[in-house]
């Protein structure tokens, strides 16, 4: 079972930055790999990116390439979402997920174990 964490959510003007932060409990052996996602209300949840725990394989939807940073840390077992430039239709829930394959990761069923979620708002 792995538990996970998430914080750094909050309310900013368009424009400005936030940090996410996922702690995971532990990690499977074998394939691992972390991932955000987000969901506005009366949406279905959606991915925004992700990244393979042992070579660090990066991916990330299109609205946010060259915005958003994903990145993880060993030994703390954190995985990391930077956000910067961020726009009123960055506003959502998101959530940090966790999955043990490498595979399908832009796709929600993919993930065993999820986060309680952070709120993002963007204001105009």
């Amino acid at each position: 079972q792995v538990e996970l964490v998430e914080s750094g959510g909050g309310v900013v003007p368009a424009g400005g930055s936030l940090r996410l932060s996922c702690v995971a409990s532990s990690r499977p052996r074998g394939s691992f790999a972390m991932g955000w996602f987000r969901q506005c209300p009366g949406k279905e949840r959606e991915f925004v990116s992700s990244i393979t725990w042992n070579i660090g394989a990066l991916a990330y939807t299109d609205s946010v390439k060259g915005r958003f940073t994903i990145s993880r840390d060993f030994v703390k077992n954190t995985v990391y979402l930077q956000m910067n430039s961020l726009k009123p239709e960055d506003t959502a829930v998101y959530y940090c997920a966790a999955a043990s394959t490498t595979l399908d990761l832009r796709v929600a069923k993919t993930y065993e174990y999820w986060g309680q979620g952070t709120q993002v708002t963007v204001s105009s």
